[in-house]
C-alpha cells in the first residue's frame, strides 16, 4: 500500500476587492525579479514536495498553470452560483481526495516558508486540525486530517472552515516564521511585505 501524503490547497479564487489599483493583487510583482505574489506562494508550497492544488478564478488560471499541472488547477467560473472561501476549500479538497489530509494556504501569503507547511503536515498525523502560530499568534496554514474529508467537502460560503476548527481539537504548531501571519489585502500590505522579502525568499 502506498504511503499517502497530505496535499497543499492554495486558495486564489477571491476577487481581492480591498486591493486598489490595476490588476489583481495576486498578479502583483514582489520585486525586480518579476515573481508575482501568487507565484512566490506556489513556489514555497511546491518546495514542500507535497502535491499542490490551486483553486483559482479563470483570470488567474494562466498564472497558476505556469507552476502546476492542469489536473491540479481547479478553475471556478464567474457564473458559478456557489462561491466563498468555504466552497473553494471544498473544491480543492475534492480535487485531492486521495490525499492523507490537506493544508490550506491562502494565495496571498508569499512569505510563508515551506518548513512551516511541513510542520503543520506533521501535526495532522496526530491531531484532526492543526495550524501554524508565531509567537502565540494563530496563522496559516491550517491543516485537516483525512478523517474530516466529508465535512470539508460540505463547506460553502465565506466562513471557510471555522466551524470545523471550532468543533475539533486544534493543535497550534509553533514556528519561527512571521510569514505565517502576513497576507496581502491592500496595496499598503503589499508595500510592507515587499520590505521584508529580502530575508525571506
Amino acid at each position: 500500500m502506498m504511503n499517502r501524503r497530505p496535499a497543499v490547497v492554495v486558495l486564489s479564487a477571491g476577487e481581492g476587492a480591498r486591493f486598489t489599483g490595476s490588476g489583481h493583487k495576486l498578479e502583483q510583482k514582489l520585486g525586480p525579479d518579476g515573481e508575482t505574489l501568487l507565484a512566490r506562494t506556489l513556489r514555497h508550497a511546491i518546495e514542500t514536495g507535497m502535491r499542490v492544488v490551486v483553486v483559482c478564478s479563470e483570470a488567474l488560471a494562466p498564472l497558476a498553470l505556469n507552476q502546476v499541472a492542469a489536473r491540479d488547477c481547479v478553475v471556478l467560473p464567474k457564473e458559478l452560483p456557489r462561491s466563498g472561501m468555504g466552497y473553494s476549500i471544498a473544491a480543492g479538497v475534492g480535487a485531492a481526495g486521495d490525499a492523507n489530509g490537506w493544508l490550506i494556504v491562502p494565495g496571498d501569503m508569499p512569505l510563508m516558508q515551506p518548513s512551516s507547511i511541513l510542520a503543520v503536515a506533521e501535526a495532522i498525523k496526530t491531531y484532526p486540525v492543526a495550524y501554524a502560530q508565531h509567537r502565540g499568534r494563530r496563522g496559516h496554514p491550517v491543516g485537516f486530517s483525512a478523517e474530516l474529508y466529508s465535512e470539508l467537502l460540505g463547506l460553502h460560503g465565506d466562513e471557510g472552515a471555522r466551524r470545523i476548527v471550532a468543533r475539533y481539537p486544534a493543535q497550534g504548531v509553533d514556528v519561527d516564521d512571521i510569514g505565517v501571519l502576513l497576507d496581502v489585502d491592500t496595496r499598503e500590505d503589499l508595500q510592507q511585505l515587499a520590505s521584508k522579502r529580502h530575508s525571506m525568499v
